[in-house]
């Protein structure tokens, strides 16, 4: 009898889903799926990337397979509230990039009815794990990892190995920069 009376049926539940792995491993692809899937439905859907990721595009979030969907470019995480309003909706790519605060936005979405996607690199180049992923990851209601697949023996892949000798955390990059690899190769390959 209790919970009839304090559970409002008409409330919309949110939720924060996370997809991360390495780089080349498919995360902004299947951001784009699930957001192209919310739209198909009918559903307000808000995309946000760091303002720093021009790699493809200034506004557009773009898969290395060149799938893109349309998004807003935002300095920090704190924009991200102020600019999703009346959306079902919210994805979030490269989250990696953006500041801590973006754990509490995150949050904040869902409490308040918003399905949050995220996508974003679990490990930097160094395999640690990287910015306001695990953080994120902690508080999700679903994780997928998806993997690539290594390029020194073909097993899957869940590190993003930097092949240039640069020492910066943040290096937008590509294939002339990076490449999966596996565990075993990865350890293999970063030993000094």
């Amino acid at each position: 009898m209790f919970l009839e009376n304090t559970i409002n049926p008409n409330k919309k539940k949110g939720w924060i889903e996370v997809v991360c792995g390495s780089m080349f491993s498919g995360k902004t692809e299947e951001l784009i799926r699930r957001m192209k899937r919310a739209k198909f439905a009918k559903q307000n859907v808000e995309i946000f990337k760091p303002g720093i990721d021009t790699r493809y595009d200034e506004e557009m979030v773009v898969s290395h397979d060149a799938n893109e969907i349309h998004s807003t470019p935002v300095p920090s995480s704190s924009n991200i509230p102020i600019l999703a309003t009346d959306v079902d909706v919210v994805g979030i790519d490269e989250a990696q990039f953006f500041d801590d605060g973006l754990v509490a936005v995150c949050n904040q979405l869902a409490n308040s009815g918003i399905r949050v996607i995220v996508a974003g690199l679990d490990m930097d180049y160094k395999g640690i794990p990287f910015g306001p992923m695990p953080g994120i990851m902690a508080n999700a209601e679903y994780v997928t990892k998806v993997h690539a697949i290594c390029m020194k023996c073909g097993d899957l892949a869940n590190h993003s190995h930097r092949i240039i000798d640069k020492e910066e955390l943040v290096l937008l990059g590509e294939v002339d920069e990076y490449e999966p690899l596996c565990r075993s190769c990865f350890n293999e390959a970063t030993k000094k």
